[in-house]
């Protein structure tokens, strides 16, 4: 199978009278072995059914249809979407593996299939929220690779006491193990964007409870990062009545009340919103 070069995406481009959207975050890549670099990444078997958020001109899409038993690609730009499937039948003779949904994937509730994986280039400006919610809704997703913006990358797999660590690191972690996988260039991308980007791999693993635990631990978190200079008893005072009462609670959850947000890993939250 052949994949899209540079010449291509510019083509395609041209006849769609598509000018790449910044709101968008339209970032096309055009380089076929780091496409093929980031299947491989992700560990892509034959038997996996792939979710791609934002496939745009069908780069990364063209590279998981050469391996995977199928593929899902949501896209919100309707001509996006209405190309996609013509580009897959020329380049390949798998095309009918490949399920396109017009759909912005923040509204995305269910899929009509159930993904295994999901290797995206996500769209910067949503890239965070977009990441959750697809670990949210869909438990199927066993494991993925995604390109983010770098420091955004940065954020999501970094841990507890480093300046990169907050709110994406914590709730990602109530998912899945998030690590680094690796830069990219500016130069696979048309337009080359302003700022670097990296990957970021995930591995699901058992959430550390149920739903009505997870929107408490969420709370917490946030409080505890609003300000994230504050003392745990001062962050979460507004929750508990004030900080002496939030010392005491957190005292008996066995969080020193005088740590930050940033020096607690997900099962700590846990901890705290656990305790009646």
């Amino acid at each position: 199978m052949s994949l899209l070069g540079a010449a291509e995406i510019r083509e395609l481009a041209e006849a769609l009278d598509l000018k790449p959207s910044k709101s968008l975050g339209q970032n096309f890549v055009h380089d076929g072995n780091v496409c093929r670099k980031i299947v491989r990444t992700a560990g892509l078997t034959e038997t996996d059914i792939t979710l791609e958020i934002g496939p745009g001109l069908g780069s990364l899409t063209l590279a998981m249809m050469e391996v995977a038993q199928a593929v899902v690609a949501v896209e919100i730009d309707s001509r996006l979407a209405t190309q996609l499937p013509i580009t897959a039948a020329k380049h390949s003779e798998r095309a009918d593996i490949l399920t396109v949904i017009n759909q912005d994937a923040l509204t995305l509730k269910e899929l009509p299939v159930a993904p295994t994986v999901l290797i995206a280039n996500l769209p910067y400006n949503v890239s965070v929220p977009v990441f959750l919610h697809l670990l949210e809704i869909l438990p199927s997703l066993r494991s993925g690779v995604v390109m983010v913006q770098a420091e955004v990358a940065d954020r999501l797999a970094a841990k507890p006491n480093s300046k990169e660590y907050g709110i994406p690191s914590v709730k990602a972690a109530w998912w899945a193990d998030v690590t680094g996988a690796g830069s990219v260039s500016r130069n696979i991308f048309w337009p080359q964007p302003n700022v670097d980007s990296k990957l970021v791999g995930f591995t699901r693993r058992a959430t550390p409870g149920d739903e009505e635990l997870r929107k408490k631990v969420f709370a917490i978190i946030d409080l505890a990062f609003a300000q994230r200079r504050k003392m745990l008893r001062s962050a979460l005072s507004s929750m508990y009545g004030g900080s002496a009462a939030a010392e005491a609670h957190l005292t008996k959850a066995g969080i020193d009340p005088t740590l930050r947000g940033e020096a607690l890993d997900i099962s700590a939250f846990c901890a705290i919103a656990r305790e009646e």
